[in-house]
């Protein structure tokens, strides 16, 4: 049985971490693990809520080298926290917050080594074997009951380590990963954590989310720093207008990127921009510079294949073959076209387009800062005779975007209504939920009827 470390890093002293500009070398993260380990209850699963991503990181890596398994959910709702209780009825809680919030049992983060704690002389990275089962990924599926995806540690590797030479990771001149995404979800999970474990880098220990943040702690990164983020932030980080540094590298995914901003975010942080293409199903399966093509390239070992109409993906690291939730059109046997989204398509009238199409033209209107379409729950049956739009655009009113819309889409698709607000609630790795936009919805009828 192959067995594979825990992380590529070699020398002691090397910088696996940063917390608030400190260096963390690999001798003081293996201290940690060990320390975190001796409090884990007994038990077979963790759920890892840490906020702080070194924190997870130990978190993750204690629970590996213990023989215990990751729960990574989509979300922390009451509803998602009994599922995993009937899931794994053994499940505690790992937190750095408060252990009262959850309702499953939970132990507060232990207190790890400082800068001035002797550390151990030597150390030995552990090795896992590679068909060792180290997390339960969850999505959140079409009922909205989580659904696992089990994650063995030797198709993880193989998928970091792709993705590291993909995104040109030199372990020779080790580059910071600075993250906008929690940790726990996938995205988060391969490219800011196990990316950085199995590439020699380093990671950030925070999760900057307001723009100033964002430039504060790339302009305190030791080059070469790597933005892992996502379209809504960087939106939000060019709208708000900060000083920025230039970088090494920006990484986005989580939902498809204007290839306007994509030049905006070349220009403004000095750095190539790569897309990630990939599923908590599959994991990472694909990048493309968005700036310079549309084009999709697979990682080595995946395949693509049409079976009963839809797209298949398997082989490299994904563990069994799985349906793509996407319109794909290949292009040879390494490269791919995205069409939009299954669940996205629109018929209307006899006339076609995505729920992805629509939200690119809407936020590609000059004035509007975010904004997003929604197909209403009673209208997805087939007979489809209305949209809805929410918009965050300020300097705007609504007879002037409706003009700017009907010059970018045909009318059959004008949202009825166009709903202005504040700002959009979007969850922590930038994205609007169908749920979130049903209770937007429910909440703008319930005030004009209030007011009629």
């Amino acid at each position: 049985m192959s067995r594979l470390p825990l992380v590529s890093h070699t020398d002691p002293d090397a910088v696996i971490a940063r917390r608030h500009g400190a260096a963390i070398s690999l001798r003081r993260f293996l201290a940690d693990i060990e320390r975190v380990v001796g409090t884990l209850p007994d038990c077979q699963h963790i759920l890892n809520v840490c906020s702080d991503r070194y924190h997870f990181a130990v978190g993750l890596a204690a629970g590996m080298v213990s023989g215990r398994i990751s729960l990574l959910p989509s979300t922390y709702t009451p509803e998602t926290l009994r599922h995993l209780a009937a899931f794994a009825p053994d499940c505690h809680v790992l937190t750095d917050g408060d252990p009262d919030a959850f309702s499953l049992p939970a132990l507060p983060f232990p207190a790890l080594h400082t800068a001035d704690d002797a550390l151990p002389a030597h150390c030995t990275v552990p090795a896992l074997a590679a068909d060792q089962r180290v997390a339960w990924v969850f999505t959140s599926g079409s009922t909205g009951t989580p659904v696992p995806h089990p994650k063995t540690w030797g198709r993880l590797v193989i998928n970091v380590r792709a993705e590291g030479i993909a995104l040109g990771l030199d372990p020779a001149r080790p580059a910071t990963l600075v993250g906008t995404v929690p940790p726990q979800h996938m995205y988060g999970f391969e490219s800011t954590v196990l990316v950085a474990w199995q590439s020699g880098a380093a990671f950030d220990a925070g999760r900057p989310f307001y723009p100033a943040d964002i430039a504060a702690t790339l302009a305190r990164t030791p080059a070469p720093a790597a933005l892992i983020t996502t379209p809504f932030h960087l939106r939000t980080l060019f709208d708000e207008g900060v000083a920025l540094d230039p970088i090494g590298l920006v990484v986005s995914a989580t939902a498809p990127l204007p290839v306007e901003l994509a030049h905006l975010a070349e220009a403004r942080l000095g750095a190539p921009l790569l897309e990630i293409y990939g599923s908590t199903e599959t994991g990472q399966i694909a990048t493309r510079r968005s700036a310079v093509t549309q084009e999709w390239t697979l990682f080595p070992g995946i395949r693509l294949s049409e079976r009963d109409g839809q797209t298949w993906a398997d082989g490299g690291h994904i563990e069994v073959a799985v349906p793509m939730s996407d319109v794909i059109e290949q292009v040879d046997a390494q490269r791919f076209l995205l069409r939009g989204r299954n669940a996205d398509l629109i018929n209307i009238a006899g006339k076609r387009t995505s729920l992805g199409y629509l939200n690119q033209q809407l936020l590609g209107i000059p004035g509007v800062r975010d904004g997003g379409f929604h197909l209403p729950d009673g209208e997805r049956d087939g007979h489809i005779t209305r949209l809805v739009a929410f918009v965050v655009a300020p300097e705007l009113n609504e007879r002037s975007l409706r003009e700017a819309l009907r010059e970018r889409i045909d009318n059959a698709f004008m949202p009825r209504p166009l709903i202005f607000l504040d700002s959009l609630p979007r969850n922590a790795t930038g994205k609007l939920p169908r749920d979130t936009c049903e209770a937007l919805l429910r909440s703008y009828l319930a005030s004009r009827s209030g007011t009629q």
